[in-house]
């Protein structure tokens, strides 16, 4: 299984865009076979920055200013910033598409990840 992992400065915020599309994104993963996807937060997952080597030379090289880090499958694959929809159809080898009523979603194939 395929795993991708989103490590945040901060606890989801409703109201932001990106926040949003992020969390969408992560709920129509839930259902793929292949694909294990978790975020953590700062404030809620400390132990476990603190047991990750990579996360934990990447906070005392650059701070926090290093977050969100997006890894898969144990390398990391985006720092900074959070990853775009075109962002995870490259890093997963999934079609992510665009939501028509907010938020986002995987358009893929039966069997794969559908749109909710």
């Amino acid at each position: 299984m395929k795993k991708l992992e989103l490590f945040e400065a901060a606890e989801y915020a409703a109201d932001n865009p990106v926040l949003q599309m992020i969390h969408a994104a992560f709920t129509a993963l839930e259902p793929v076979p292949f694909i294990e996807a978790t975020r953590y937060n700062l404030v809620n997952d400390r132990e476990l920055f603190a047991q990750r080597p990579e996360i934990t030379a990447l906070l005392q090289a650059e701070t926090e200013k290093v977050l969100p880090i997006t890894m898969f499958d144990g390398a990391v694959v985006k720092t900074g910033a959070y990853p775009s929809i075109d962002d995870l159809s490259t890093i997963t080898d999934l079609d992510f598409v665009p939501a028509d009523t907010g938020g986002g979603c995987c358009g893929g194939g039966a069997g794969e990840c559908n749109c909710h």
